[in-house]
């Protein structure tokens, strides 16, 4: 999962003029509790893109054979069965109380935050801006349930925004409370999704780092989405409203940074606990300097 640190998002606003960051352990102006945490693994993400997981619709079928033939006249009618439609969920707010998760493996809770004094270190060499991004293109091409919600999938500008707040890029850097490169990924957290879904991922290859990151916000998706939204895990800004616990985008990046188990509990209304985080991140996503990288 995820700790309680802040990042990078306090810098939005101004305008996104610096284009190197510092990951610092102490939290600039947000609350100790808005801080970033590092990611967990979702589904068993296919190490293929997901493009190869799912294709294009069949091609329909011939004119005469989609339309029908004419009848003759001592023929007695057949009439056409409708294709039937996948129900869809029609209210994009969260149900008032959880149903029970459907996913009982859970990432193990985020540690204490560090002290605020302490500053982040740096091991080996850092990955280059275009490194960087085919690595957060390529985690975001996954398909990371294949089986039981294939339609899950991470938005582009939600895995650069939440590199950006969590470590301004920057994939040889350690944070004092264990967070780990690009997406700041606790180790424990690594373990333990390498395990739930047969992984062998490396925390400090960037590369792998980012498919944590990738497969911890689609495991929370999966997760929150089940409890609260009734399966329907649209990632979508425009399902959202001016209250930060009306749609799924916010919860999972409230999770992302403070662990599922602050947000999502089974008989409880949807919390977000840490604001300024999520609200730093939605601004990233259409506003970091790093949309443009």
């Amino acid at each position: 999962m995820i700790r309680r640190t802040g990042r990078w998002g306090a810098v939005v606003l101004a305008g996104f003029l610096v284009t190197g960051m510092l990951v610092g352990c102490a939290d600039k102006g947000e609350r100790p509790q808005d801080q970033a945490a590092p990611v967990a693994l979702a589904d068993a993400p296919n190490d293929a893109p997901a493009d190869e997981a799912t294709g294009e619709p069949s091609p329909s079928a011939s004119a005469v054979e989609s339309m029908g033939a004419a009848p003759s006249r001592s023929a007695t009618p057949t009439p056409t069965k409708k294709p039937t439609k996948k129900p869809t969920r029609t209210a994009t707010k969260p149900l008032a109380v959880a149903k029970p998760p459907t996913e009982t493996q859970v990432p193990p809770a985020p540690p204490k935050p560090a002290p605020s004094s302490c500053k982040p270190s740096y091991k080996g060499t850092q990955a280059t801006r275009a490194e960087v991004k085919a690595a957060l293109t390529d985690a975001a091409g996954r398909t990371y349930w294949p089986s039981s919600a294939p339609d899950i999938k991470i938005p582009l500008n939600l895995l650069k925004a939440t590199a950006w707040q969590e470590s301004g890029w920057q994939s040889n850097i350690y944070a004092c409370d264990g967070g780990v490169g690009l997406m700041q990924v606790m180790p424990a957290t690594a373990t333990w999704m390498n395990q739930r879904f047969d992984k062998s991922y490396e925390i400090d290859a960037y590369r792998d780092n980012a498919y944590l990151g990738a497969t911890y916000l689609a495991w929370a998706t999966k997760y929150i989405g089940d409890m609260y939204f009734e399966s329907d895990f649209r990632l979508d800004p425009a399902l959202c409203t001016t209250e930060l616990n009306s749609c799924l985008l916010n919860a999972v990046i409230a999770a992302y940074n403070y662990g599922h188990g602050a947000v999502a509990q089974e008989g409880r209304p949807l919390a977000i606990p840490n604001p300024s985080y999520v609200r730093n991140v939605r601004a990233l996503m259409s506003e970091c300097v790093c949309l443009d990288y």
